[in-house]
C-alpha cells in the first residue's frame, strides 16, 4: 500500500474542502489519500513517512488580482520552496476551467516551478453535480410541452455567437438566451437570484419549469475545441432533467460520454456531427439535427426514451462509475509526481 499526502491549499485561498471530497472519492487500489488544508497544520504529519507528497496552488481565475500583491507572491514563493526542499510535487488548480480556457488566462502569480494542472476534464463538474443534488427530490414532469428547445448561452463566446447566428430561425417557440443581444428568459423560467445573475456559484443549481416546458435541450459547452473534452453542468442538467439534448461542444465529446457509461440518441436522430472535425460544419450537421427534431412527434420520442434516459440519470449518481473518472484524474498526479 502506497501513501500519498496532499496540502489541498498552499495558501488557504480556495475550495480546499471540495478538493478533498474529490479525492476521498477515488478508488484506486494499493493507494490512500492523507489531505488537508492547513499549510501551518503540516508539523502535525511525518511527512517523511508518506509515498508521495503533493502541494495545491489554487489558481482559479478569481484569484487573479493576487499576482498584483507582492506580499502575496513573496510568501507564495516562500512556502514553494520550502515544500520543494522536503520533497513535494506542485499541482496548480483550476478544475473549474477547459486547459484551453486557462490557457488564454492570466492566472495568478506564474511563479518558476514545476507542476501538473488540475483542469476540468469530465470528471470535475460530475463530481460537483453529484454532490449538490445527491438525494434531492426534483419536480420534473414531462407530460405537455410549450416550448421546442432550451437553449442557454452564457458569456457571448466565438463558438456560441456562430451556433446563435445559424440556429436562430429554429428558435421562435423556444427558450432561449443571448448575453450579446441581452436576450433573457422571462422570469417564471428563472431561479429568483437569477434576475441578478451571475452569482457566483450558483451556475450549478437547477430549476425544474424550463425543463418540463421544453422537448429537448441544446446544449451550449464552454468550448467546441478539438483537442480536449471538457464537460461542465450544462450537459449534467438536461441528464438529471431527463430530457433528450443535442450538444454543440468538443469533437467526440459523445463519444466521451458514451465511453463512460451514458447513453445518447443516436438511434433517434442524427448524433454524426459529433464525428465532424470542422467546427463550422459541425454547426451546419447540429442545425440540420435541430431542423429534423422539429419534425418528429416529441411524445413517441420521449416514450421511446424512456429506458435511455431512466438509465442516464442513474449512471449520474453512480458512485462506482464516478468514481473511475476519478481516478483517471488522480493517476494523473501520481504519475507525475513518479516522473520527477
Amino acid at each position: 500500500m502506497q501513501r500519498n499526502f496532499i496540502l489541498t491549499d498552499v495558501m488557504k485561498t480556495g475550495f480546499h474542502q471540495s478538493l478533498e471530497k474529490f479525492i476521498s472519492m477515488h478508488s484506486i487500489e494499493n493507494q490512500t489519500f492523507d489531505a488537508i488544508g492547513q499549510y501551518y497544520d503540516l508539523h502535525l504529519f511525518d511527512i517523511d513517512s508518506y509515498d508521495r507528497k503533493f502541494a495545491v496552488i489554487d489558481t482559479r481565475m478569481a484569484n487573479r488580482g493576487k499576482n498584483k500583491n507582492p506580499e502575496f507572491v513573496a510568501e507564495l514563493k516562500r512556502r514553494c520552496d520550502l515544500l520543494h526542499s522536503q520533497g513535494f510535487v506542485f499541482i496548480k488548480a483550476t478544475p473549474w476551467e477547459s486547459i484551453h480556457n486557462i490557457a488564454l488566462s492570466d492566472l495568478y502569480p506564474e511563479i518558476e516551478i514545476e507542476h501538473i494542472k488540475w483542469s476540468g476534464g469530465v470528471s470535475w463538474f460530475w463530481f460537483y453535480m453529484y454532490q449538490k443534488h445527491l438525494g434531492r427530490r426534483f419536480d420534473f414532469n414531462h407530460d405537455s410541452k410549450k416550448f421546442d428547445f432550451l437553449y442557454l448561452n452564457k458569456f457571448p463566446r466565438e463558438h456560441r455567437k456562430n451556433m446563435c447566428q445559424r440556429v436562430e430561425h429554429l428558435l421562435a417557440n423556444s427558450l432561449y438566451t443571448n448575453w450579446e443581444r441581452n436576450i433573457k428568459l422571462d422570469a417564471e423560467y428563472e431561479l429568483p437570484w437569477a434576475q441578478v445573475y451571475p452569482i457566483m456559484g450558483r451556475d450549478q443549481d437547477i430549476f425544474e419549469k424550463p425543463y418540463n416546458d421544453t422537448k429537448y435541450s441544446l446544449v451550449s459547452e464552454t468550448n467546441d475545441t478539438n483537442d480536449e473534452i471538457f464537460m461542465t453542468e450544462k450537459i449534467w442538467k438536461p441528464i438529471i432533467a431527463q430530457q433528450p439534448f443535442v450538444l454543440h461542444g468538443n469533437y467526440l465529446y459523445l463519444q466521451r460520454l458514451r465511453e463512460m457509461g451514458f447513453k445518447t440518441f443516436a438511434n433517434y436522430f442524427d448524433e454524426s456531427y459529433d464525428l465532424e472535425v470542422d467546427r463550422n460544419k459541425r454547426i451546419d450537421k447540429i442545425v440540420d439535427t435541430c431542423q429534423d427534431l422539429l419534425t418528429k412527434n416529441w411524445q413517441d420520442m420521449y416514450l421511446q426514451t424512456q429506458d435511455l434516459r431512466k438509465h442516464n440519470l442513474d449512471t449520474f449518481f453512480n458512485k462506482e462509475k464516478l468514481s473511475v473518472e476519478i481516478n483517471k484524474t488522480l493517476n494523473l498526479f501520481l504519475e507525475f509526481a513518479d516522473s520527477r
